[in-house]
């Protein structure tokens, strides 16, 4: 089964692409280290996506360019069951609900979803209300559901609430393995990078350990960066490429670069909570390679997850009096043996990065604002000179 790109009418009916553009290996550029199969972070066993597309004009004209995108860390097969998990805000100009337990207790027990900026309370709550009827025995807890966002204002109508609980609880119900759609699809379809269409992107690395072969994979929503800063493969290609920049034409009295970045790792290495920290904190470095400094007004903000050592993390009610049976115990990685699960997170990251603008397609939105496509061909000349 693959991933899907769920469209929902009246909002245009829009089907996911036959054809999905290319990504950056499809037109020749190079990275190091091995991929899993579909080079997402669906590679990693047990982590399931989903995305639901809204494109279309609302009753009073406006122009519909949004989403959610839903990721399960063990998929609704073991709903609720924690993971190991730690968080890292590069800049703070952004929302994570769920963030301050998930510090607190080191561990994620439910979905994430990601949308626009002024759509987390209807993620928030549809979220919640898919669980419950999933698992009906998780709510006589609490229950706190993880919803990252960016901003999608210049092409989407952000304030007209387009985004409804029931568009996150599809994007849940959806959620499965296998290829992750690109660009603008799900909570990215409004977003932009680098004053570039942009959107989803992923990849994933390959890390051996002893006879063990384990996945670190990486999902963002990419809207950040100023054109002029844009670095592909170690070349400035941003300066040479900004002819086309409505974006930041229209946005002249503020300073380029604002957006924001949500980026999840997932991994099946056996990881302490402070180690799944550490991966977070390794994004930024993959996203600076390709070339932003971090906006003040760039919400990025990063997550690490790890789905081994399966419930051990769980905090529910205790049944019963304390006893040694109720003790747990979890397997992690040596702190010293970390570097090349490092290695692997700022790798994919910067490959996702590139490959969600390279799926970007020009798309026009409201009041007629302008995102255009990263040019493929130019861009595969700036690189080969």
């Amino acid at each position: 089964m693959h991933c899907t790109d769920t469209a929902l009418t009246p909002l245009l009916g829009h089907a996911p692409l036959a054809h999905p553009a290319p990504r950056a290996r499809d037109i020749g550029l190079r990275f190091a280290g091995a991929t899993g199969a579909w080079n997402a972070i669906t590679d990693v066993p047990g982590v399931e996506l989903g995305c639901v597309t809204l494109l279309g004009e609302s009753k009073d004209g406006k122009a519909i360019r949004t989403g959610v995108t839903a990721i399960l860390p063990r998929g609704q097969q073991a709903l609720g069951q924690s993971c190991a998990a730690g968080l890292h805000s590069l800049n703070g100009n952004g929302e994570l609900t769920g963030s301050a337990w998930i510090e607190e207790s080191g561990s994620l027990g439910m979905p994430i979803l990601i949308t626009n900026t002024h759509s987390v309370g209807a993620c928030h709550h549809g979220g919640l209300q898919w669980v419950l009827g999933k698992q009906p025995a998780l709510g006589r807890q609490w229950l706190l559901p993880v919803v990252g966002e960016t901003w999608d204002g210049y092409l989407n109508d952000i304030n007209g609430q387009h985004v409804l609980p029931e568009h996150a609880a599809l994007a849940l119900e959806s959620a499965c393995t296998g290829p992750v759609p690109e660009g603008s699809a799900g909570g990215g379809t409004g977003m932009n990078c680098y004053a570039f269409k942009a959107g989803n992107g992923t990849a994933s690395r390959q890390v051996s350990f002893g006879a063990h072969r384990f996945t670190v994979g990486v999902f963002l929503q990419a809207n950040f960066g100023a054109r002029r800063e844009l670095r592909i493969g170690g070349v400035d290609v941003g300066a040479a490429l900004s002819a086309d920049n409505p974006l930041e034409a229209h946005f002249s009295a503020a300073p380029a670069g604002a957006g924001s970045c949500i980026a999840i790792v997932a991994t099946d290495a056996p990881l302490l909570p402070l180690q799944c920290k550490a991966l977070a904190r390794r994004v930024g470095l993959g996203i600076a390679r390709t070339g932003t400094c971090g906006s003040h007004f760039s919400g990025d903000l990063f997550m690490a997850f790890s789905t081994a050592n399966a419930g051990a993390l769980d905090s529910r009610f205790p049944d019963g009096t304390a006893s040694d049976a109720v003790l747990k115990s979890m397997q992690f990685l040596p702190w010293g043996h970390m570097d090349a699960l490092y290695t692997a997170v700022v790798e994919a990251t910067e490959e996702a990065v590139i490959n969600a603008l390279l799926a970007g397609r020009t798309m026009v939105g409201l009041d007629g604002h302008r995102s255009p496509a990263i040019p493929h061909h130019e861009l595969l000349q700036l690189l080969t000179r």
